[in-house]
């Protein structure tokens, strides 16, 4: 094996790299215990994704979107491009969470199992609400859409001295929400609606909240927003499903309907296989749409954490959100699990619908068994007379041409001979006759158990076997 230019043998220095590595590993564990292979991923988990102190007032611009695994690999190969064309740190290869700061402009990027966010943020500002023009259209913010465009969002982010007398002015009265946030140390109102911009406008206004906490609550409106808007994906797939499962329940009624009247094996078994194709379509739809709704289930539990971290209280007269959302957000989930509950109810009834024609098959193949096994035991019992009559006839039929030879030995020897008179051939074939018949029947018995106790061997032989 060859050198390094330095002299040293590659393979020695493989080694020491492994050995540093190793050293390293062990500096970061207790006492230098081995250390587990992802104990430092998942320790690092809790803090992947900091909420960092947010300067009052502030203008943000946050933008989801819907990225598979490819487009998700894509999009962080991007964001490397972006940083290093502006001189910034580049996020590492399996970075899930990057924060850049490219001056007049803030950037928090985060990648989710399905969706990827881009929030923008800046202190640059009038002093009104959402009075910043969109970044995108005149060209200070500039970055391409890793996947379709799910969630956008204006906030406003005002101080105390800014206050709004009259925060109805920015949204839709029929429906405006607006809460106190932070034990009360905020205020924030939206009305859930997109603007002519394309923007879910949000104002959140500060009562003398720190940094820190404003930047917590910042975090956590737009979750609730990004996580009400990817839970109600699940409401076009129910709606779409519906008319599918009406009537694969429709075909289930009429085959359920036609099991009690089938009145052969064939029949039966038609039905059979109509079931189980209902059944494969009811399992692919489930598998199609199980990821979907799982993932309804999670947003919605997310979206109700974030507003119980967010100190939701009441505000005069206003509208609360969880209020709204009790009328607008749970009905919509609430038919997505019914959706699903249907969905997994009707599989279960295909289940029994078929164990129950299972159940009338067996009966029939039984019935039929036995019905088999009967005949074959009638057909067993006259061929074993038959067999008897066979060994009689075949008995006599021995003796008859045995006692003939003997007939005519006694005659052959008579002639060459004279023989006393009681010894003569008739008398010889009348006294040969029950001694051969009794002789063959002996011999013929014997053959029969010989070959019924080798058979009986064979049988225990296989039986061990």
């Amino acid at each position: 094996m060859g050198e390094t230019p330095n002299g040293e043998n590659p393979a020695t220095t493989l080694d020491l790299d492994d050995k540093k590595a190793d050293r390293d590993k062990l500096a970061r564990s207790p006492v230098g215990f081995e250390e587990h292979s992802q104990r430092i991923s998942v320790l690092g988990e809790l803090h992947a994704r900091p909420l960092l102190p947010t300067e009052i007032p502030r203008a943000v611009f946050h933008f989801g979107f819907m990225t598979d695994e490819a487009a998700a690999i894509a999009d962080r190969a991007r964001v490397a491009d972006m940083a290093k064309a502006r001189g910034l740190p580049s996020p590492d290869a399996h970075a899930k969470y990057h924060r850049f700061d490219f001056g007049r402009w803030d950037l928090r990027w985060e990648q989710h199992t399905e969706f990827t966010t881009y929030t923008w943020s800046t202190g640059i500002s009038t002093g009104e609400p959402f009075s910043l023009a969109n970044p995108l259209k005149d060209g200070e913010v500039q970055f391409t859409a890793p996947g379709p465009l799910i969630v956008a969002v204006n906030l406003s982010l005002l101080d105390r001295s800014k206050l709004m007398a009259n925060v109805g002015d920015f949204f839709k009265p029929e429906s405006l929400c607006v809460i106190k946030a932070s034990d009360g140390q905020a205020r924030v109102a939206t009305d859930f609606v997109v603007d002519t911009s394309g923007f879910t406008r949000i104002l959140v206004e500060s009562k003398g909240m720190s940094e820190t906490h404003a930047g917590r609550l910042v975090q956590r409106v737009l979750e609730i927003e990004t996580y009400r808007t990817l839970a109600l994906l699940g409401l076009p797939t129910a709606r779409s499903i519906g008319p599918e499962l009406g009537r694969m329940e429709k075909e289930l009624a009429q085959v359920t309907a036609e099991i009690a009247g089938a009145d052969d094996h064939h029949e039966s078994q038609v039905l059979l296989k109509h079931l189980g194709r209902l059944a494969a379509d009811i399992e692919a739809l489930s598998a199609k749409n199980a990821f979907r709704f799982g993932a309804t289930r999670a947003y919605f539990e997310l979206v109700k954490s974030r507003i119980e971290l967010i100190q939701e209280r009441p505000d005069a007269d206003h509208v609360s959100i969880t209020a709204f959302f009790n009328r607008r957000l749970v009905p919509a989930i609430e038919t997505c699990n019914a959706v699903e509950t249907r969905q997994e109810r009707l599989s279960l009834q295909l289940a029994r619908a078929a164990d129950l024609l299972r159940t009338g098959i067996q009966f029939d193949l039984e019935q039929q068994n036995r019905d088999l096994l009967k005949s074959m035991d009638q057909r067993a019992k006259m061929q074993l007379r038959l067999q008897q009559t066979v060994e009689g006839l075949s008995v006599a039929a021995i003796s008859y041409y045995i006692v003939g030879l003997i007939t005519y030995l006694a005659k052959g020897l008579s002639d060459l001979s004279p023989v006393p008179e009681r010894f003569s051939p008739t008398i010889v074939t009348a006294l040969s006759v029950p001694l051969v018949v009794g002789g063959v029947w002996y011999l013929t018995r014997r053959l029969k158990e010989h070959y019924v106790d080798d058979k009986a061997d064979s049988d225990r032989s296989s039986k061990g076997g």
